[in-house]
């Protein structure tokens, strides 16, 4: 007796067609229309099928039209062995009103023809913009076919980072939750991955190795993990770090030892050429976030350019990585970036300017709500002394995830203004980091292989608004 199939099922006014766990495009205009928006809300506000129906099928339709989640080592890479160079990766922290964000990111890439930026999320902003892996490559995905972005998205774990008195506690639960994070991560569609214990850096030890000890092989371990959970045909842009932002600067000597450190002890673990990293991260003068003065300003910054392109061209020549990585970025002064292309800096990491633009952009009432909320939930953070302006620059990250609903829903005149605010911002930044153009190398250099997702159990409704057209 023959089993009688479920009839296939369609969305987007019918270019869209899921049979089983096939799903094909017809017309891909379809996807870059209002019913993308209810589709990454469901993502994100559904109930719990709702949204794992929606983050499979954002998935396969990103896989049905080749945006797909990547990674960047073999342009990393590419750009040790001296084959490209010229830009600078921008790595942006998506952190409130995700998806209006991502997408004025797609925009300007689509305009600006570029193809090497990153997407990331740290491990802190995981928790406080209550935004999990699964969540946010979903978001992602749905912001860049929205916009018409075709090509490898490459979505990042920033400062997936060991917390040091933690780790002095109970080491192995400490990197046990950081491995649990990455295998989460990666399952998600996170194929770059920044491992972060420079935590554990002693620099109260005699030798720089023994300084370093801690940091590289607690690294080499965490990576080994990594390379065991990456899928077939995905090598894993692995990053590393040397020096914690917003402590003394990065030294060559400090970057040798831990590279070598690094290497040796992965060879003797037997991971060999299996664990080569993509970058290095390191300390040249910056903090999170900037520093912020008692008015809310931010206070100048003495960037350590010499150093920082010293550490690049030994990451490059010696160890065949793209180079150094900057973090603490977004807040420079404008007429910084420049600099880091000028230099061959690999990447920079960029943050809070944009958490700023978004607050600039609030109604009055609700950024009212946030304070109020702040100074009963976060009073515990603010230090003697702090003005009101410090107090809520450096603790209104915390309010992303409790009104993470809210930034979504803003109304239509304040998204047009914060829209407009986002596009000038990343075309600025886009042109300083010169990666206009880049589509090109990112053709040459980067293998993004289909990947299916297994369909949640009922993936197709029969109740879905269009199933059936």
């Amino acid at each position: 007796m023959k089993t009688q199939m479920a009839a296939p099922a369609t969305f987007f006014g019918g270019a869209v067609r899921v049979s089983g766990e096939s799903v094909a495009v017809t017309d891909e205009k379809a996807l870059a229309t209002d019913a993308m928006d209810a589709l990454a809300r469901d993502a994100v506000f559904g109930d719990a099928a709702a949204k794992e129906r929606a983050r499979w099928l954002l998935w396969e339709l990103g896989q049905a039209v080749g945006v797909r989640p990547s990674s960047i080592h073999e342009l990393y890479r590419a750009r040790g062995r001296g084959e490209t160079k010229g830009f600078t990766v921008p790595a942006i922290n998506v952190r409130g009103s995700a998806y209006e964000t991502a997408r004025a990111i797609f925009r300007t890439a689509i305009a600006a023809r570029a193809g090497a930026f990153i997407l990331e999320i740290a491990r802190s902003e995981i928790a406080y913009t209550d935004q999990r892996p699964a969540e946010y490559v979903a978001v992602m995905l749905a912001a860049a076919m929205r916009e018409g972005f075709r090509g490898p998205l490459f979505i990042q774990g920033d400062h997936f980072q060991v917390n040091a008195k933690k780790f002095a506690a109970d080491p192995t639960g400490e990197v046990t939750a950081v491995k649990q994070l990455a295998a989460e991560a990666i399952t998600a569609g996170f194929f770059n991955i920044d491992v972060d214990t420079s935590t554990l850096v002693n620099i109260s030890l005699a030798t720089l190795d023994e300084q370093q000890r801690a940091n590289y092989e607690t690294a080499v371990d965490i990576a080994q993990v990594v390379r065991s959970l990456q899928p077939a045909g995905v090598t894993i842009s692995i990053g590393a770090e040397i020096g914690e932002v917003g402590t003394s600067n990065s030294t060559v000597p400090e970057l040798k030892a831990f590279m070598d450190g690094y290497l040796r002890t992965a060879q003797a673990r037997g991971l060999g050429a299996m664990a080569p990293l993509s970058k290095i991260s390191v300390q040249t003068g910056t903090s999170h976030g900037g520093i912020v003065l008692p008015d809310g300003k931010i206070a100048d910054v003495k960037l350590d350019l010499k150093a920082l392109e010293a550490l690049s061209k030994v990451a490059r020549d010696e160890y065949g990585m793209a180079g150094a990585v900057q973090h603490g970025a977004s807040t420079l002064p404008e007429n910084a970036f420049g600099h880091f292309p000028r230099i061959e800096t690999a990447e920079i990491h960029l943050a809070t300017n944009f958490q700023n633009i978004l607050y600039d952009h609030l109604p009055d009432a609700l950024l009212a709500n946030i304070y109020a909320w702040l100074r009963d939930n976060a009073k515990d953070e603010r230090k003697a002394g702090d003005t009101d302006d410090q107090f809520y620059y450096k603790t209104r990250k915390k309010a992303l995830g409790p009104f993470k609903q809210q930034l979504w829903d803003l109304p239509a005149a304040n998204k047009a203004a914060l829209a407009a605010a986002y596009d000038k911002t990343f075309e600025f930044l886009f042109e300083q980091l010169r990666v206009g153009g880049t589509v090109d190398v990112v053709k040459r250099t980067i293998t993004a292989p289909r990947l299916h997702h297994q369909a949640p159990a009922g993936a197709i409704a029969p109740d879905d608004p269009d199933a059936g057209e």
